[in-house]
């Protein structure tokens, strides 16, 4: 086989790898141009903007959200195979921050959140970026991507002496954590349970604690973070590492 025969058959492998990674999904959009109403959510975050997510967001149907496993997952799509898709748009990427309920009240076929359908409830800004306005839905192509983002993993602290919450959130890399361990300067690793969304919880008392994290994401990747908060931390704070997973 000489060089270029070569050339065409690599390069044929990675394009048929490209397109296996490509999945079929229909998209809406909830809320208006301000995207208000795409705040808080079932994954536990708030203030979006504050948080680093903006409005390039999506609730994710059943189908994906795997009880909440995926919140901060970050997925690319694509208009595909309709008149009202924008012309070169081109792909979009969001971060899954909240949670599109099913519908099962009659006629359930229209219901696009209900299983076993994946189906991105976008923002509108998100939305009419890839898609007329006028549209409503449309079916896209998506796959998982890499999340980006700036700074460090954050967390927020909530709760009381005797129930420590912690928001995992601008997690970079898979961007979905799957699981936590938390450890104050005078105390051992303490595995968190997830409480719901990317909300950690323990009963553990660690007031008055340096606190360290450890963080693994669905990809299998660990990272630990040393002595994030000071023995001063208080309920309601936020504390940002110094790194984050790429």
């Amino acid at each position: 086989m000489n060089r270029s025969m070569s050339f065409v058959l690599l390069l044929a492998i990675l394009v048929s790898v490209a397109d296996a990674a490509w999945e079929d999904a229909h998209a809406t959009f909830y809320g208006d141009i301000s995207g208000k109403e795409t705040m808080q959510g079932a994954c536990g975050y708030g203030d979006l903007f504050q948080q680093g997510y903006g409005l390039e967001t999506a609730a994710l149907s059943t189908a994906l959200f795997n009880n909440g496993q995926t919140c901060g997952a970050c997925f690319e799509l694509t208009c595909v195979n309709s008149q009202w898709c924008k012309q070169n748009a081109g792909p979009i990427r969001i971060t899954a921050t909240n949670f599109c309920p099913p519908n099962y009240t009659p006629p359930v076929d229209i219901h696009w959140c209900n299983p076993p359908n994946k189906h991105f409830d976008l923002s509108m800004k998100m939305f009419t970026s890839i898609a007329e306005y006028k549209s409503g839905i449309v079916p896209v192509k998506f796959r998982r991507v890499k999340c980006q983002k700036r700074g460090g993993v954050r967390f927020e602290i909530k709760g009381n002496p005797n129930f420590i919450m912690v928001l995992v959130y601008n997690v970079g890399g898979a961007g979905d954590v799957n699981s936590v361990a938390i450890k104050g300067h005078k105390s051992s690793w303490i595995s968190m349970q997830r409480n719901w969304g990317q909300n950690w919880n323990t009963g553990v008392g660690l007031v008055g604690q340096k606190l360290s994290f450890l963080v693994k994401t669905s990809d299998g990747r660990i990272l630990t973070f040393y002595d994030v908060a000071s023995e001063s931390w208080g309920f309601g704070q936020t504390f940002e590492a110094k790194s984050n997973f790429y």
